[in-house]
């Protein structure tokens, strides 16, 4: 058995109702003075409200940052620390989807150890100090609160990664109340993002190992028998629930065996065409995992029984094509756009997204196969019209 490395959040708080517990958390922490990072949609639909209110009620100070964007750029990023600096910050807490606490890893980060923001860019640069770290998701999607990563929008639209185990928060807390409100077209890309990190952590190349497989499949199994149900009864706190736990599920897997091709084609396009990342992920997946079946036919087989029990049955050849068609029925089924053309892109954009694309070789290098310009090209061209990866 090849050797391995396994690291993930040391604490995880998995209940409804549980985001009533953090001013206990908070107090366990020693902190005195909060930072809530959010942003404004989330406070102000009251997600962050009881938070809050309990918080303070416990006599614990708090500032809000609260001007999160979706793909934060580096200067959203560089404002929040600038705030937990001034206000002497002695706690990070974040309530919010991925990009909210993307943001809040590197505050917690860069406002404890002094550091500037692009000298972390890429693996293992970030090894100071942080402050303590809470991280709540409100979306069933990133994993971010699981994750050692943190994806920022440069002033370039090129998307850079932060890696680094510092930015593992102390505490994940997972409370599936706060996703009962999310509308369907959020649930269904949030989903189909939690979905692909299972599916590239079990078929990564690198760093592959026999605990992410086991959480990648765990993960797939309450994501895929979850994600309709999630789209058509919002108010379903059993499937919110499935989601929520496939989603952090996801992220240890994928945190320990990294994503490829699917994550490093979509960055282009949340990046240039400011597309939530989730849906960038799914317009480009089907053509991925098509380009990927030659080369990755035993582990999609192996998933292929996740998704329906029968294909355990199948030859190999045969359930790992099953698999591949399972994911396009659950794209459909939840309505998830189908084309390039449908978020703006068109052929003109073509070669821009194939060589930022390129730059992604954090990425790439996972991938079960080899991925050149004229690859990405090619898949992009065949997403711009949806037809060909969403026939089954």
């Amino acid at each position: 058995m090849k050797p391995f490395t396994f690291q993930t959040t040391p604490n995880v708080l998995f209940e409804p109702g549980a985001s009533k517990k953090l001013p206990e958390i908070v107090a366990g922490l020693k902190a005195k003075r909060v930072l809530l990072v959010t942003d404004r949609g989330v406070r102000d639909v009251g997600l962050t409200a009881p938070a809050e209110k309990a918080l303070a009620e416990a006599g614990v100070e708090i500032d809000v940052f609260d001007d999160v964007k979706a793909d934060p750029p580096a200067s959203v990023i560089e404002s929040a620390v600038a705030k937990a600096r001034e206000a002497g910050t002695d706690l990070v807490l974040s309530i919010g989807g991925g990009s909210a606490l993307d943001t809040a890893k590197l505050v917690a980060y860069l406002a404890k150890s002094d550091e500037r923001l692009d000298d972390i860019y890429g693996v293992g640069l970030a090894l100071g100090e942080r402050l303590p770290l809470i991280l709540v998701p409100t979306t069933a999607g990133t994993g971010s609160e699981v994750t050692p990563i943190s994806i920022v929008t440069t002033p370039t639209t090129e998307k850079k990664g932060v890696v680094s185990h510092k930015l593992l928060p102390d505490w994940a807390v997972l409370d599936p109340e706060l996703t009962l409100g999310l509308p369907a077209h959020v649930t269904a890309a949030t989903g189909i993002d939690a979905m692909v990190h299972a599916i590239e952590a079990f078929t990564s190349k690198n760093k592959k190992n026999p605990i992410s497989d086991q959480l990648a499949k765990q993960a797939l199994a309450l994501l895929s028998a979850n994600i309709r149900t999630a789209c058509s009864e919002p108010k379903n706190l059993a499937a919110r629930s499935g989601m929520l736990l496939g989603s952090m599920l996801a992220g240890m897997a994928f945190a320990n065996a990294p994503v490829a091709a699917v994550h490093a084609l979509a960055y282009p396009i949340g990046a240039i065409f400011h597309v939530p990342h989730g849906l960038s992920n799914a317009l480009v997946l089907m053509g991925v995992m098509r380009f990927n079946l030659g080369h990755a036919q035993g582990l999609y087989a192996e998933l292929a029984a996740v998704l329906d029990p029968e294909a355990a049955n199948l030859p190999e050849e045969q359930a790992a094509a099953r698999f591949v068609d399972g994911l396009a029925a659950i794209c459909r089924d939840c309505k998830v756009p189908a084309s390039l053309a449908e978020v703006g892109v068109t052929s003109d954009d073509l070669e821009r997204l194939a060589t930022d694309a390129m730059k992604q070789t954090r990425l790439l290098v996972n991938n079960p196969r080899e991925v050149t310009h004229q690859d990405a090209y090619a898949i992009y061209a065949e997403a711009l019209d949806g037809t060909a990866q969403r026939a089954a």
